[in-house]
This record gives structure tokens, C-alpha cells and sequence, in this order.
């Protein structure tokens, strides 16, 4: 088993002096990308919610410090992205945001959401691309990269890019089904992968990545996947398809699972090595859930949400010894 040393939580926009409207709550989504002195992480928040509860997710970022993660040394004063137009598929929000380095540019690829009717929402994946340095980044158009499709008919969300040996890869989950339930639908969603030469024409692989263990409605997300000592390995959240919200018995835990092809996957969740705090009303007491992995400086690092789905912030882990 793998061992993570908690931190402690980074950012909660609920504590901010300066607390715009866009970033009234939640820090979801988030990925990094290193600089020279700092590590700037993008995360995704959420505007006050209107007299009928809708909101919108909004793209971001916060820097920490490359000695000390938990130091905060600035934070985005505005969206690096904005939502779509009038009937686009990101009109609603833009959640989550995962970024990558190729030349001189950098590529963001995050869930657009539109609003529903029978359903509370829709997801595709867009790409965005950044020239000056990570600050502002705009769409390569106005439609997505990746939606549904004939075998993948519902959402498709959770993007996570990486460049392994020259091949982009696109890790995502792909909606199963929704089922009617007594307060609103929900969605089950497994976890899949595309491939690209050139970041923006992707073609799907058509299965799903890792076996269930909670039974066929288990939903699968952010399956963020690092290269370490001659195997890949990842780390998803998985949880039960209903009562997850605020029931810690079936809510977010962290998996894990190791490939050497990124196609057949051994999941081991024993493994994971981090899961929810014992300590009553911690804010990961709860849940935790979508966890990005990095290295820096010879360490690696996982950020990760707690309770509510990052509702009040991410925080950090740091491994001890390395990916096996």
C-alpha cells in the first residue's frame, strides 16, 4: 500500500477577503502546471447560485509555492476562460480543467455544461489553448472535441490529457445511463480513453478502463494517469450511484490502478493509500474525490477534494518513496 502524507486543505474561496461572484464557493477540478518558482493550479468555482439554485462553473487558478504547496503566493483575479454563447455546450460552465505543454502553447481541455430538461445536465469535452503563458485561454471553436456518440450516448466529462512518448492521450468518463430517482435523475458514468496525433481529432477506444467493484452502477471519474518506475499508474474516485452526496458510506473514496500499455488496467484499491479523514467534521471527512497526481522537485503529490465534491476546497498529499 502506498503512503500519502496529508497537508492539510490549500484553498477554500469561502475564506477569501476578495470573494467575486464567479468564485463564490467550490474549488473543483484541479490540475497544475509548473513554472520555474511556483506551480500554478487551475481549479474550477462556482458563481452564487440564482433564487432558483443554478449556477455556473468558472476556470481559474491559484499559485503555490514549489517549496511549500500549501503557500499560497497569488490567485487569479479573473476567469481564464468564460463560458460559452447563446446554445454552445459550454453556456453553463466550464468544470474540470486539465492542462498540458506542447511547443509554445498550452492546451486546456475541460467539461462543457449545458442545462437539461429531463435531465439536470449535459457534458461534452472542449479544448482550449493558451499563447501567453497560461494567463487567458480561448477555444479552437465553438463545439466540442469529444460528445456523445453512437455507443456513448450521455455525458461525457472528467477530461485528464497527457503526452506519453509523443501520443496524446485523453482520459474521460463516459455516461452509462441515467436512472429516475425519488429527488432528481442520476448518472452513472465509467471510466474510458481516447488518442490523438494532434490534440484536437481524437478517436475513442471504446471500452471501459477498470473493472466495478461497487456493482455495474458504480460510477468511475478523473482517472489522472503519471509514468513512474516503468509503469503507468492511475488514481480515479469511484462512489455508489445514489445517497453519495452527504452519506460518507457511499460517497467519493480514492482508487487506484497499474498498466503497462494504458489499455489493460489491474485495479488495486487497497493500494490507493489515502482515503477519508477519522476526525469528525474535517472538511475530507466526508469523501475524497477527484485526485490529480504530479511530481515536482523530485516529489510526488496528489490534490485531491473532500467533502461535498470540493465545495470547501482541495488539499494536498505528499507520497512517501515512489510509484511502484
Amino acid at each position: 500500500m502506498y503512503q500519502w502524507e496529508k497537508k492539510g486543505l490549500v484553498f477554500c474561496p469561502q475564506e477569501c477577503v476578495q470573494r467575486p461572484y464567479w468564485r463564490w464557493e467550490y474549488a473543483q477540478g484541479q490540475n497544475t502546471l509548473l513554472y520555474d518558482d511556483f506551480i500554478r493550479i487551475y481549479v474550477c468555482s462556482r458563481q452564487k447560485p440564482d433564487v432558483q439554485g443554478r449556477t455556473v462553473s468558472r476556470v481559474s487558478y491559484v499559485d503555490v509555492s514549489r517549496d511549500n504547496p500549501c503557500k499560497i503566493i497569488k490567485i487569479g483575479e479573473k476567469p481564464v476562460l468564460e463560458p460559452g454563447g447563446l446554445g454552445e455546450f459550454d453556456e453553463f460552465g466550464t468544470y474540470p480543467f486539465s492542462v498540458v505543454r506542447y511547443g509554445d502553447r498550452i492546451y486546456g481541455y475541460y467539461g462543457g455544461v449545458t442545462r437539461g430538461e429531463s435531465v439536470p445536465f449535459y457534458v461534452s469535452i472542449g479544448c482550449a489553448v493558451s499563447e501567453d503563458g497560461g494567463e487567458t485561454f480561448q477555444k479552437t471553436g465553438p463545439g466540442p472535441v469529444l460528445t456523445a456518440s453512437l455507443h456513448e450516448p450521455f455525458m461525457i466529462c472528467s477530461p485528464k490529457v497527457r503526452i506519453f512518448q509523443g501520443n496524446w492521450y485523453l482520459f474521460y468518463a463516459a455516461g452509462k445511463q441515467w436512472t429516475k430517482e425519488a429527488i432528481r435523475p442520476e448518472i452513472c458514468y465509467k471510466l474510458r480513453m481516447a488518442v490523438s496525433e494532434d490534440g484536437l481529432n481524437w478517436k475513442k477506444c471504446g471500452s471501459n478502463l477498470i473493472e466495478d467493484r461497487l456493482g455495474e452502477l458504480e460510477s468511475q471519474a478523473c482517472g489522472d494517469v503519471i509514468w513512474q518506475n516503468g509503469a503507468y499508474h492511475m488514481f480515479f474516485c469511484y462512489r455508489r450511484h445514489t445517497d453519495f452526496r452527504k452519506n460518507p458510506a457511499n460517497s467519493y473514496r480514492i482508487g487506484y490502478a497499474r498498466s503497462l500499455d494504458l489499455l489493460h488496467w489491474e485495479r488495486d484499491d487497497a493500494r490507493a493509500g489515502i482515503t477519508v479523514s477519522k476526525e469528525a467534521g474535517s472538511w475530507d471527512s466526508e469523501m475524497v474525490a477527484y485526485p490529480h497526481v504530479f511530481t515536482c522537485d523530485g516529489r510526488t503529490y496528489m490534490l485531491y477534494l473532500g467533502n461535498e465534491v470540493g465545495k470547501y476546497g482541495f488539499g494536498i498529499a505528499v507520497l512517501k518513496g515512489e510509484l511502484q
